[in-house]
């Protein structure tokens, strides 16, 4: 039985940061997905990209995204146009010269002004396939921090908080997210670290519950890729600040 395809062109809203023939870096809000997950017809950072740099796809580009962020993330990434250009970075990453920094809202008020964590991360296995947890076992994962400043919520009801920054040494899945739990500090509104994992599991299922929701505080987790720094044709740097949705949170 012959059948109908029906395309679907998935639209997103993010915004250019810098733009040359060879690469692109924009600045992803979330919770857009970077590629499409699981069969979802949904919008993504990939989809929105594809629409924006339609005529360069169809004279040979071929897109590479280089910084991969999870959906809750915020912030820059950066993308290759060609096979040349991702080799060109993709080196940089393997010899860790690309710089990286984030910045989190984390449960508590940090002891240390500036620490840096040296505990490798393994998949932990379990329900939450993709959880990852620190094990001498695992690979090599580094990621050092610095206290920006300490605040408590502008509600008065939720507690301390802190805005860290971080500088992820190597490039292992949540490592940030992982070695912030290790300190003690989750994220604000991480549904998988700091918790039992029931409200991704929630999540994933019928939606959250009102026990999640209070718990976590934000809809999100408080993540954002602030800055990146590599080298072509000399060193760039492309900066973001962070999104209105967390400076309201810290009260900024």
């Amino acid at each position: 039985m012959k059948r109908n395809v029906i395309r679907v062109r998935a639209v997103c809203d993010f915004r250019v940061i810098d733009e040359s023939d060879d690469w692109i870096v924009v600045d992803k809000p979330a919770p857009l997905a970077v590629h499409p997950a699981n069969g979802k017809v949904e919008a993504t950072l990939l989809g929105g990209l594809e629409e924006l740099l339609r005529y360069e796809i169809a004279n040979g580009a071929r897109l590479s995204i280089l910084t991969r962020l999870d959906r809750e993330t915020s912030g820059l990434v950066l993308v290759a146009k060609h096979a040349a250009a991702a080799r060109h970075f993709s080196r940089q990453f393997e010899r860790r010269e690309i710089g990286k920094e984030y910045l989190a809202v984390v449960h508590g008020w940090p002891e240390w002004e500036e620490t840096r964590v040296e505990a490798a991360i393994i998949r932990a296995g379990g329900e939450i396939w993709l959880r990852q947890a620190v094990d001498p076992a695992g690979r090599d994962c580094v990621t050092a921090f610095r206290v920006e400043r300490r605040f408590s919520n502008a509600l008065g009801e939720f507690g301390e908080f802190g805005v860290v920054r971080c500088f992820p040494e190597t490039g292992r899945m949540h490592q940030i997210r992982v070695h912030l739990e290790h300190l003690g500090h989750p994220l604000v509104g991480d549904k998988i670290y700091g918790t039992d994992g029931r409200p991704y599991l929630e999540q994933m299922a019928d939606g959250l519950s009102d026990e999640s929701v209070s718990r976590l505080i934000l809809p999100r987790h408080a993540l954002h890729a602030c800055k990146l720094v590599a080298e072509w044709g000399g060193m760039r740097e492309w900066r973001s600040e962070l999104p209105g949705d967390l400076t309201r949170f810290c009260g900024e």
